[in-house]
């Protein structure tokens, strides 16, 4: 008797729909925002952020707009637009030191959600999930404990981290756009 795994599981994926060049476009912007960020991490961070910051104002504005033509959730539209506008406006008005407090909360939060997200594997390695799941649970623990302890030294890596991440995943999008073309 054959069994198909990806009807009877649900785990079937669709083809992607976006056009090769793309694809393409997409590989060649990563590969060039890495490198970017690997030779020139303080300056092409500032940058990014302001980019982002530049659309939480825009965002801001669209979301508090919004309500005039659509007023359900009126008032958590408001609070987040204006909580947006803040946001964004802080960042463009400390170019120096947004980098630092935006990286360092981001720090914080990857070191919590390790710290969680480490001892559940422990649990889980203890309940029967393999010595592997446990292994991998010590690593994650101590991995968000490190950056719980010194956000600094993590926010300081991040630039560098997602340069090469950014870089890998370029020449990846690059081979995907060019077997899509043929």
């Amino acid at each position: 008797m054959e069994q198909s795994t990806t009807a009877d599981y649900g785990t079937e994926y669709e083809a992607l729909e976006a056009p090769w060049w793309l694809v393409v476009l997409e590989g060649i912007v990563a590969i060039i925002v890495g490198i970017f960020l690997l030779y020139s991490p303080g300056v092409t961070t500032v940058v990014l952020l302001r980019i982002l910051a530049i659309f939480w104002l825009l965002g801001g504005i669209i979301s508090i707009i919004g309500i005039l033509f659509n007023r359900e959730d009126w008032f958590w539209k408001l609070i987040s637009g204006i909580l947006t506008i803040i946001a964004g406006a802080l960042i463009l008005i400390y170019p120096v030191l947004s980098p630092y407090v935006v990286l360092g909360l981001f720090v914080i939060i990857i070191g919590v959600w390790a710290v969680i997200s480490g001892a559940i594997k422990i649990a889980w390695g203890l309940k029967g999930g393999g010595w592997g799941v446990g292994i991998l649970g010590i690593l994650t623990l101590l991995l968000g404990l490190l950056l719980l302890s010194d956000p600094m030294a993590g926010t300081l890596a991040i630039p560098w981290l997602y340069g090469l991440f950014l870089v890998a995943g370029g020449f990846g999008a690059l081979i995907v756009g060019f077997k899509m073309r043929s």
